[in-house]
C-alpha cells in the first residue's frame, strides 16, 4: 500500500453542491470502540479466521443501518511464496433511489508482513492494523450510524475495500486490489458527486496534508473538505500538500470518480507490529468525523 505514484492524466466533472443542514453530533468514543472491536479479531489478512470473522462483523453491522448491503467477492494473489484467498468488498447504499450520491469508503484488511519493523524477526507477522484499515472503517461505521438516524439530502454508498494493503514493494498495481475491482465492476451510470477515501486517521499525532494526486485530479473536493475543517476549527487539516500516495482512490479516479484521499501518511508505525490501538485516540477519529459529517450535511 501507499507507494509514490508517477503522475497521470484524468478528466472529472463536478456537480453542484446542495443545501446546508445542521450535521448530527459525531462521536469519537463510539468510533473509537468499533476500532478497537476490529482488532479483537486480529490481523485481518486475508484467508484467515481473523479476516471472516471481521467481514461478518461489518456486513452484520452496516445491515443495521443501510437500505442494503452487497458484497462483491474475488479471488486475490499475494505474498512470497504466491498464496490465494477470497476477498470481499463490502458496499452499504443509504437511500439507493436518490440519483445524486456521494461515495465514502475505506480498507478493511491488514497487511499480512510487518515489513517496515524495525526488529527484522517480526519482519514475517502480520500488521494489527489499527490504523492502518480499522481507523477509516471505524469512522465509517460511526457514520452509517448518523445516516440512517438522520438522512442527508443526497444519498451515500459507503464501500469498504478488501485487499488494499496485500502488495509487495515495487508493483504499485498489487495494493489496492478492492478497489481495482470495485472500479472495473460498478455500474458504468454510476457516478457519485465526489468521493472521500478514509485512511489512517487515527493517529494520536494526527496532522493530515492535503494528497498529490488527490489535488491534482480533484480539487475541488480537497477544496471542499479543507473548508469544512476551517469552519470547524479543526486545524490538524494542513492545507497544503504533503505527500502522493497510491492508495484506492487511484483507481477510483482512473474511473473517472472524483474521489480524494484524506490520509496521515507521516505515521512512524506504518506496516510495523506496533500499528495497535494505543497510537490512536477517539479524538482524532472523532475530529476526521466531524469534518466529513460537515461536508456530507453542509455541502
Amino acid at each position: 500500500m501507499k507507494k509514490i505514484l508517477s503522475g497521470f492524466m484524468v478528466f472529472i466533472t463536478f456537480a453542484a453542491c446542495g443545501c446546508a443542514q445542521n450535521p448530527p453530533v459525531f462521536d469519537g468514543a463510539r468510533a473509537f470502540a468499533i476500532l478497537e472491536k476490529q482488532c479483537e479479531f486480529g490481523a485481518r489478512v486475508p484467508g484467515t479466521p481473523a479476516h471472516q470473522k471481521c467481514r461478518d462483523y461489518l456486513i452484520t453491522a452496516l445491515r443495521g443501518y443501510a437500505d442494503q448491503v452487497t458484497t462483491q467477492e474475488f479471488l486475490h494473489t499475494f505474498g512470497k511464496p504466491p498464496q490465494s484467498a477470497r476477498a470481499t468488498n463490502i458496499i452499504a447504499n443509504f437511500q439507493p433511489a436518490r440519483r445524486d450520491r456521494v461515495l465514502l469508503c475505506a480498507h478493511w484488511d491488514c497487511r499480512h508482513i510487518c515489513d517496515e519493523d524495525p526488529d527484522p524477526k517480526k519482519r514475517t507477522l502480520p500488521v494489527m492494523g489499527a490504523n492502518d484499515g480499522a481507523s477509516g472503517v471505524a469512522v465509517l461505521l460511526e457514520i452509517a450510524r448518523l445516516l440512517k438516524a438522520r438522512p442527508p439530502r443526497q444519498g451515500v454508498d459507503i464501500v469498504l475495500f478488501d485487499a488494499e494493503d496485500q502488495g509487495m514493494q515495487g508493483d504499485d498495481r498489487s495494493y489496492a486490489r478492492g478497489s481495482q475491482y470495485f472500479a472495473r465492476h460498478v455500474e458504468p451510470t454510476y457516478h457519485p458527486r465526489y468521493g472521500i477515501l478514509l485512511d489512517m486517521i487515527g493517529d494520536k499525532d494526527l496532522l493530515i496534508y492535503q494528497e498529490a494526486f488527490s489535488v491534482q485530479m480533484a480539487r475541488p473536493i480537497v477544496d471542499k473538505v479543507w473548508a469544512a475543517a476551517q469552519r470547524l476549527g479543526i486545524s490538524e487539516f494542513v492545507p497544503q500538500v504533503g505527500y502522493a500516495v497510491f492508495d484506492d482512490h487511484v483507481p477510483l479516479l482512473e474511473r473517472g470518480i472524483a474521489c480524494i484521499d484524506v490520509i496521515d501518511f507521516d505515521y512512524p508505525h506504518w506496516h510495523t507490529s506496533h500499528d495497535t490501538p494505543d497510537k490512536c485516540s477517539a479524538a482524532s477519529l472523532e475530529k476526521v468525523g466531524r469534518v466529513v459529517v460537515e461536508v456530507l450535511y453542509n455541502p
